[in-house]
């Protein structure tokens, strides 16, 4: 299997190759040169499998030709023995024909932790086989950060270095990054917002000469193939759970850099009867403006209790325009540069079929916090912010009531109890008894300035020879 750029004028690369290079030399992002497809009747015979079973069968064909099926099957089951679920990502019913995917039984409490605890078995494997060791340098807008370090604290060949902006992540999230006390882990709290330490990110990854010799950057965040890979797994196993692929299935995704509903849409193209990919964003609402009335403007940020989902440039969209685009490249770059000047705007075509693959819905933090307090009225469960985004934006869409709709919870609600509270909840959620010390103890963090150079002179400086 071989790997194109977005914008069409990187080299091809293998599947490694792509999980080591992060972007695409062009600023491009990697994707499948072409998307595997089984048929139903290949789909209907993985009733049954076990999460990590389906997940070799779903993986394979992406990383065929460079990973052995045996060194793959113990990558998957490595990755996985870290949940506290043996179904993985198990499914909770809150109403007629609408489930909750539970994405958040990982060690982090958040549905990041099903990507990267494979991604850093992965990136352990390759880089051993190679003799190589790499630097990490991530953003994050609450949980990547504390999957990505989780994943990644053991790696003997990589050294990590994951920003998030200052004062604009919760308690729970930012010590989940910062008690993390190891020699190759290093968190830094940049005095911005998260679309300010992703531009920071992606430029470091444009000009690494700052780096000590021999390493390179490798990326974490879902810019990286492997990460997209990974979430399309549990598309297909909570279909099946519902009855795929003799009857549809819909999924409604908390959206803000648009890699995890990203992967829903490879699930559809891969043959998974999918009826309605739903983007639940809160007030920076930049995707939902764009499906709604094509405006893909930039709009000041806003600091909401839905913290993970505040993101003004969604980085994955490029590679669904990629797709609306027919695979130009040229566009694509094109729309890019665009986007750089404060706006793009799709073609008339491709906004039709991007309106027929997804429905939209914005949530501001009020109307959130009612959802949260509904829920929980109605069936004694509780859920997130971003997963209350999510289900308001499934009941507020839905075509078809005969469709299980499937509502993605992003983390758990123990991660946000600002929010929770504020939905009538007394007392903060429990901590899981594995976490249940958090806040006792030692934290370790940089915090600094909004500058390029302070930030890459801190990286070179803190890379163990």
């Amino acid at each position: 299997m071989k790997y194109v750029s977005t914008r069409g004028q990187a080299p091809a690369l293998e599947f490694e190759d792509v999980v080591l290079t992060g972007l695409a030399s062009d600023g491009g992002l990697y994707v499948p040169e072409t998307i595997p497809e089984f048929s139903q009747e290949e789909i209907a015979s993985w009733a049954g499998l076990s999460y990590q079973e389906l997940a070799l069968k779903v993986m394979s064909s992406f990383v065929a030709g460079s990973i052995p099926e045996a060194d793959l099957k113990d990558l998957i089951d490595r990755s996985y023995s870290t949940f506290r679920h043996q179904a993985i990502v198990p499914m909770v019913q809150t109403g007629h024909n609408e489930w909750i995917l539970e994405l958040f039984q990982g060690p982090t409490l958040a549905f990041k932790d099903v990507a990267l605890q494979f991604l850093g078995n992965l990136l352990d494997y390759v880089l051993k086989k190679r003799d190589q060791k790499v630097v990490i340098m991530g953003a994050t807008s609450g949980d990547t950060g504390s999957a990505a370090i989780e994943g990644c604290r053991h790696c003997d060949n990589v050294d990590i270095f994951i920003l998030h902006p200052y004062q604009r992540v919760s308690d729970v999230q930012r010590r989940q990054m910062t008690t993390v006390i190891e020699n190759n882990v290093h968190n830094i709290a940049m005095k911005g917002n998260f679309d300010d330490c992703q531009n920071l990110v992606k430029a470091s990854f444009a000009d690494q000469s700052f780096l000590p010799e021999g390493r390179q950057l490798a990326a974490v965040n879902s810019i990286n193939w492997a990460r997209i890979m990974a979430q399309i797994v549990y598309y297909f196993y909570a279909g099946l759970s519902v009855g795929s692929p003799a009857r549809k299935v819909s999924f409604s995704v908390p959206t803000g850099n648009f890699g995890d509903i990203f992967a829903g849409y490879i699930a559809k193209r891969m043959g998974l009867p999918v009826d309605q990919l739903v983007i639940a964003t809160n007030s920076n609402d930049i995707l939902h403006r764009c499906i709604s009335n094509n405006d893909h403007s930039k709009k000041a940020l806003e600091h909401t209790l839905s913290p993970s989902m505040d993101i003004m440039m969604s980085s994955n969209f490029e590679r669904m325009l990629f797709e609306l685009y027919d695979r130009d490249g040229a566009k694509i770059a094109e729309l890019m540069e665009d986007f750089k000047s404060g706006s793009m705007t799709l073609g008339e075509a491709q906004l039709s079929k991007a309106r027929e693959l997804f429905s939209s819905y914005r949530l501001g933090d009020d109307e959130m916090i009612d959802v949260i307090r509904d829920v929980f009225e109605n069936c004694e469960y509780l859920v997130d912010p971003h997963t209350a985004i999510g289900v308001e934006a499934a009941r507020k869409t839905r075509r078809n009531n005969d469709v299980p709709m499937i509502c993605l919870a992003t983390a758990h609600p123990a991660k946000f109890p600002e929010a929770v509270k504020k939905a009538g909840q007394k007392e903060d959620p429990a901590l899981p008894h594995h976490m249940s010390d958090l806040f006792d103890r030692e934290e370790k963090c940089e915090i600094l300035d909004h500058d390029a150079q302070v930030v890459r002179d801190f990286v070179a400086s803190n890379c163990r020879a």
